[in-house]
């Protein structure tokens, strides 16, 4: 139903270029808006999550194959990092948590099989000094400007295509009463209280230890289910969570089995939105379900999967009661696909959203390709990179969407049909900073010092960081040119590390720090 390890599942073909984002919609109330542009004031900074997942398991995305060498291993990621930031995204969403396993240091879970080729075994080499490959890209992601966000399944506990034995200290050695085999998989029982307390201090041990921007969760829930072999049609394999259900009535529970299995993902929802805030107050908790609505509360035409019934996911209720910062249904279909309509589905989700969450829709650019591509085993129908350019028009014509996240990067670093190179001289074109959250706390940034600096190279501005207020994320900056009376302001953002910025011929600078929730500081102005 979906690529292995795919946040997501089916989809299909459609058509005219993104524009870059417009001027900014009208602040909401309570805030002020910003000031009007004039000589010396330059237009609102343009704001839009762009991301893309990056797929640990199977090797989807990262690292290319087990067993390469630490250096092999740095070296592949800082290519899908430089793809990323030269193509103007401004987060990553990667695969730390791919089946109960680790792609960093745990004392809770084994390191993960997609690295060495082994479970348990670490990414280096004998002869290799250890490295932790989450704080790898955490650092080299902030370093170049762009968000980095842990992205964990939480109940998949062996996955069909994993090779090596499972090893300590693994939940299904330690705990087996709460892992289930159902078909080719492992699965955490989402009624197990140990599985969801391993997941939840999974999650917390994440925040703790390394200095993310955000935390994932994508669309397996209870599994996908599987066909009843030899069965009538439409039969599938029960899930196997008897002992739970029968422990659940002996209590006394009165809930319907369909119903108590959404309450148990319900309660794992929102224990995990409450562990964020209280771990790590600024950091995103994202959500990334299936796209379909469920059956009752579908617009006209729409037809398909239901995770309402069969993942026993009542997404409706967890965007409604506000239990996550962003929310990212994959909608992994073209634009003109009878029964499952992008823009129809994009706009139910915004109807869904009395909290005014982030609503960043989520898009199947692996689809993305040629015959060529599809003969090396993309599966089902190729799609034309137009088609993912139309979805991000599409999106930016909702006011109340801000922003889209591609399935996987990847397809964006091989440039399949185009893609990269279409999405970086038209959508985009204009870097854009990610949406500030500011129903989250972070502190504020100060106001930054800038210098002029004769380098070997020119005339430089030196920006210094604030001697009080947090250091920023990454820096709004903008150039003016044509003097106060033609004023034309030109837009870049630039990561945290860059210090000295290039005037490129411009009459004024005008830079401000962005802190970890995305709020601009004071600007600095500087004349040159």
């Amino acid at each position: 139903m979906q690529p292995a390890g795919a946040p997501g599942a089916a989809a299909e073909a459609g058509g005219a270029a993104a524009q870059p984002p417009g001027p900014a919609a009208a602040a909401p109330a309570g805030v002020a808006p910003p000031p009007a542009v004039g000589p010396l004031q330059p237009p609102p900074a343009p704001r839009e999550f762009r991301a893309a997942w990056v797929a640990t398991v199977a090797n989807i995305d990262w690292p290319s194959k087990t067993g390469l060498s630490a250096a092999e291993q740095r070296a592949e990621a800082l290519v899908l990092l430089e793809r990323a930031r030269t193509l103007g995204l401004n987060a990553l969403i990667l695969q730390v948590r791919p089946a109960g396993c680790a792609l960093y240091a745990s004392t809770l879970e084994p390191w993960t099989e997609y690295l060495s080729g082994t479970q348990g075994q670490p990414p280096w080499r004998a002869d290799e000094a250890p490295w932790d490959p989450l704080a790898f890209w955490v650092e080299e992601a902030h370093r170049r400007g762009l968000e980095l966000h842990a992205w964990f399944n939480p109940y998949r506990a062996r996955h069909a295509t994993a090779k090596s034995p499972l090893a300590p200290p693994h939940i299904a050695l330690r705990e087996p009463a709460a892992v289930k085999r159902y078909g080719e998989m492992l699965w955490m029982d989402p009624a197990e209280p140990a599985a969801v307390a391993q997941t939840l201090a999974v999650v917390a041990d994440v925040l703790r230890r390394y200095d993310i921007d955000g935390v994932h969760i994508d669309d397996y829930f209870y599994p996908y289910p599987i066909p009843q072999p030899g069965g009538p049609a439409g039969a599938e394999v029960p899930f196997p969570d008897e002992e739970a259900w029968a422990r659940y009535q002996l209590a006394g529970g009165t809930l319907t089995r369909e119903d108590w299995r959404r309450e148990q993902v319900n309660r794992l929802v929102q224990a995990m939105h409450r562990t964020v805030r209280e771990v790590k107050p600024h950091a995103r908790f994202g959500i990334s379900p299936f796209g379909l609505p469920r059956p009752d509360r579908r617009p006209p035409g729409i037809t398909g999967f239901s995770q309402y019934d069969k993942l026993y996911a009542d997404a409706e209720k967890w965007l409604e009661e506000g239990w996550l910062d962003y929310w990212t249904p994959q909608l992994y279909w073209p634009v003109a696909r009878s029964g499952q309509q992008y823009g129809v589905l994009l706009d139910h989700w915004l109807t869904q959203n009395p909290k005014q969450r982030h609503v960043w829709p989520g898009l199947f650019t692996s689809r993305v390709g040629t015959a060529g591509v599809a003969a090396q085993g993309v599966p089902g129908n190729v799609w034309p990179a137009r088609e993912i350019a139309d979805q991000i028009a599409l999106t930016r014509h909702r006011p109340a969407a801000g922003g889209h996240v591609h399935f996987s990067l990847i397809t964006l670093q091989q440039d399949r049909d185009g893609i990269a190179t279409l999405l970086q001289r038209g959508a985009y074109a204009t870097p854009a900073l990610v949406p500030a959250t500011p129903w989250l706390e972070a502190p504020a940034v100060g106001l930054p010092g800038l210098r002029r600096v004769a380098t070997p190279a020119g005339l430089r501005v030196r920006v210094e960081p604030a001697v009080a207020g947090a250091l920023p994320v990454r820096w709004a900056v903008w150039r003016r040119y044509g003097g106060p009376e033609h004023p034309r302001w030109v837009f870049s953002a630039p990561g945290p590390a860059e210090r000295e910025l290039d005037p490129e011929g411009a009459d004024l600078l005008w830079v401000q720090g962005v802190n970890a929730v995305g709020q601009l500081g004071p600007r600095a102005l500087i004349q040159l």
